[in-house]
């Protein structure tokens, strides 16, 4: 019976005014802008943007189920708590503090003793940062060095990984190889044997991994720029 009154009450909510104020009030708590809750949820930055919810003909356009699927995923809850932000007595809200994750730059996990063989964080050595709770404790971030990953990534910025969560084709990921070798990619393809991974940055090569020599894959949810 509780959930059926949830679920009407979900339904009554579904308007389109009111699922894209709640996309952004999400944003907001969370301390980020549209595009970034969408690179947060593994999506297009651009799908969540104010020009995408009307079409050329002014006709309201709503965001795909997918799309809202991959939020809720990330940030748990149901969709009716989702719309529950957009309701006026919560919009004036303080959002709750932040929690904090563990933190290392994306050149030291390469080494021995940060992560288990699943690719979970242990040990010391980690330093702490500000992070909103997204349902995964186990949820840790890696600070970008270099230039393999420009355009999209640049030194400094702050990779949010979360172990726990399930990974897609075309999803971004973190690779651990049992080298020590840390690759962040996008996931084209994941067979019984192999990992095809696209690089980041252009101007660096596609790569096939065996999975015999693979550590580790976890899923990048967002990224802080």
């Amino acid at each position: 019976m509780a959930f059926f009154h949830r679920f009407r009450y979900a339904l009554s909510m579904l308007t389109h005014a009111r699922i894209w104020a709640a996309l952004d009030a999400l944003a907001d708590r969370l301390g980020t802008s549209p595009s970034g809750l969408a690179r947060m949820a593994g999506l297009d930055p651009t799908c969540f943007n104010k020009s995408k919810r009307t079409n050329r003909n002014g006709k309201p356009h709503w965001p795909s189920t997918e799309s809202l699927a991959r939020v809720l995923d990330v940030v748990g809850g149901d969709l009716s708590d989702l719309l529950s932000l957009s309701e006026p007595q919560n919009t004036a809200a303080p959002a709750p503090p932040p929690g904090t994750i563990p933190l290392i730059g994306l050149a030291q996990a390469g080494d021995a003793g940060f992560f288990d063989d699943a690719g979970y964080p242990i040990g010391g050595g980690w330093s702490d940062v500000p992070f909103p709770d997204i349902g995964d404790p186990s949820a840790y971030a890696l600070e970008v060095a270099g230039d393999s990953m420009e355009p999209l990534y640049r030194a400094g910025d702050i990779l949010i990984i979360s172990p726990a969560s399930s990974i897609r084709r075309g999803d971004r990921v973190v690779v651990k190889t049992a080298e020590g070798e840390i690759l962040a990619k996008h996931l084209l393809r994941r067979t019984a044997t192999h990992l095809e991974l696209e690089s980041l940055n252009p101007l660096y090569p596609k790569r096939t991994l065996d999975l015999r020599y693979v550590a580790w894959v976890a899923r990048i949810l967002w990224v802080s720029q």
